[in-house]
């Protein structure tokens, strides 16, 4: 890795996990259902799949590639926390949450990252 490589990436990392901080600092919850986890993942999932278009469509560096998608998405979401909250969720017999919280944190982020996609091409493609 050259040393604007690691500029890109370490400038999208720095971003996205002071937002993911941001939106996480305060616990959100619905009933015992982790709320912020569930954000920052489908809001990463809707960005990196307007990125996605953008990139193809502009033919973009690699180095975007860095700062937004492994950088700043990488960041932002948090696979780890998922899985620390559904471990929780598990251990204090909240089975039904737990299953919400699988289906949503999956299902809503490929539904956001095919969103953020489909919107971004009709945004390119008027």
């Amino acid at each position: 890795m050259k040393g604007l490589e690691l500029v890109f990436l370490a400038g999208g990392s720095v971003l996205g996990a002071f937002l993911r901080y941001k939106i996480t600092e305060s616990p959100l919850l619905f009933n015992t259902l982790p709320l912020n986890v569930l954000i920052v993942n489908v809001l990463g999932a809707f960005i990196l799949g307007m990125f996605v278009i953008l990139s193809e469509q502009w033919n973009l560096d690699g180095r975007y590639s860095l700062l937004t998608a492994v950088g700043f998405c990488g960041s932002l979401t948090t696979m780890s926390s998922f899985a620390l909250d559904s471990s929780n969720l598990l251990d204090n017999h909240h089975y039904g949450t737990l299953v919400v919280n699988l289906v949503a944190n999956t299902g809503l982020s490929i539904g956001a990252l095919i969103g953020g996609k489909s919107l971004m091409a009709a945004i390119i493609n008027g």
